[in-house]
């Protein structure tokens, strides 16, 4: 008996814990907002059943309130400009096969240069069963006030009931990517010790070559993140939230190609050695151990990305340095190994470099001066265009800052004191006398000629 409720209270954490997985909220957000923007098209639209309003909400209503925004806009649009087209045609020709053809070639035509995206068929649509009907006119109207609703509600339902942000869920999709590349670079740094065969170090390279669509599904969980930043009460600093995120994801993305350079030069060593060990067993030690600290540092490097607070901020950057130095040391010793092993016999020392330096590559790429620099330069790029693209914004912002300034220097000389204000400016020049309005010393002649 006792087993039934703990089975019971497993079931409801696990679906307490799935309410913050995109899908699930986005399946519970849609229904709410379809079904109470039903209910008021049923108070405000003329139609005995008006499902344009739940429908234009179940596709209103996006995970993120930036996303929600944009896709009402579009969608209003959309079903305007099909209204539009179908009350013309109405005017002028009736409802017949040709007509029929007419409309949706020019309502997918018009939908293109309206700009509304992914409704281009809800154009042809709109004006599809807007013009099958007799009364053109009341219909008309009626679905444009029903799409009204419907993109009202689900941007309304989104303002008070703020979506969630997904930047945890794409700090997770970072660092499983960081554990994948790990577990690849750990698995190719075993194989080193031994005689690895041509089809062991191709399955390999296969693997790398696959962290491309593991790159992809970060990118796409990483937009959504972006998106829930925007337009969200709940966040004070999105944009170096935004910028530390896909910077680290690039940085990631670029360790991954390098990672399938990596796995191309093994399996080129392998196809070299197939009947004798890749590397002599001291050599391969060391190469092991190097690219396991490269793959400690790629985790450490995501979790110093990924981490929102100070305190753990601190305490990753730190284990990042101390993995960083750990790896460079690793590093020279096997350089030097693979140096004696070269001099001794110089056999495909062009792979033997190619592999440093791809290592070198990676090391690089995480190293934090590096990384602050390229978040500056995200951070300036972001801000030259904000500039660019605003203009008349920016100029406003400048005036105020500058109204600002004269504002607190005035605040400061006012709380100075009256007798500062009194004092004259040693600096001032324009105040003095000019030597030549000077009034003569007494005893001395006015006359200047000598006498």
């Amino acid at each position: 008996m006792p087993a039934a409720p703990t089975a019971l209270r497993t079931r409801i954490s696990a679906l307490a814990a799935r309410r913050h997985d995109p899908v699930v909220n986005q399946t519970l957000r849609s229904t709410a907002a379809a079904t109470l923007a039903y209910v008021v098209a049923l108070q405000l639209s003329s139609e005995p059943v008006p499902l344009t309003a739940p429908l234009t909400a179940l596709l209103v209503v996006q995970v993120t309130l930036y996303s929600t925004l944009t896709t009402g806009i579009r969608r209003v649009n959309s079903v305007v400009v099909g209204v539009l087209i179908a009350i013309g045609f109405s005017v002028l020709v009736g409802l017949s096969w040709w007509s029929l053809g007419l409309i949706i070639l020019a309502s997918l035509v018009v939908g293109r240069f309206a700009r509304v995206d992914e409704f281009v068929p809800e154009v042809a649509i709109s004006a599809m069963l807007v013009l099958g009907v007799t009364q053109v006119a009341d219909t008309a109207w009626d679905r444009v006030l029903e799409t009204l609703i419907g993109a009202v509600v689900g941007l309304l339902f989104n303002v008070l009931f703020v979506p969630p942000v997904w930047v945890e869920t794409a700090g997770d999709s970072i660092e499983d990517l960081a554990r994948r590349m790990r577990r690849l670079l750990l698995v190719i740094g075993d194989e080193l010790t031994s005689r690895t065969p041509v089809e062991r170090a191709a399955e390999r390279l296969h693997e790398a070559r696959r962290l491309d669509n593991d790159v992809a599904d970060v990118d796409a969980a990483l937009r959504q993140a972006e998106d829930s930043l925007r337009f969200n009460p709940r966040v004070k600093e999105g944009l170096l939230h935004r910028i530390v995120l896909r910077t680290g994801l690039d940085t990631l993305e670029i360790c991954a190609v390098v990672l399938r350079v990596i796995a191309r030069t093994i399996t080129d060593l392998a196809k070299e050695r197939r009947d004798e060990e890749m590397f002599p067993p001291e050599v391969g030690v060391a190469l092991q151990e190097l690219l396991a600290h490269v793959a400690d540092t790629l985790v450490s490097f995501a979790v110093l990305v990924t981490t929102r607070t100070s305190e753990s901020a601190d305490a990753a950057e730190e284990r990042l340095t101390g993995e960083l130095a750990a790896a460079r040391a690793a590093r020279d010793t096997a350089a030097d190994l693979l140096l004696e092993g070269v001099q001794r016999l110089p056999r495909q020392w062009q792979l033997h470099g190619a592999l440093l330096t791809e290592i070198d590559r990676i090391l690089d790429e995480l190293d934090l001066d590096h990384r602050s620099r390229r978040l500056m330069e995200e951070l300036d790029r972001h801000t030259r265009e904000e500039r660019e693209r605003r203009p008349r914004v920016d100029a406003v912002k400048r005036r105020a800052a500058r109204v600002r300034r004269n504002s607190a220097g005035r605040v400061r000389r006012s709380s100075a004191g009256p007798d500062r204000q009194e004092r004259p400016d040693r600096h001032d020049r324009h105040d003095r006398p000019d030597r030549h309005d000077r009034p003569d010393r007494p005893g001395r002649q006015t006359d200047r000629s000598g006498r």
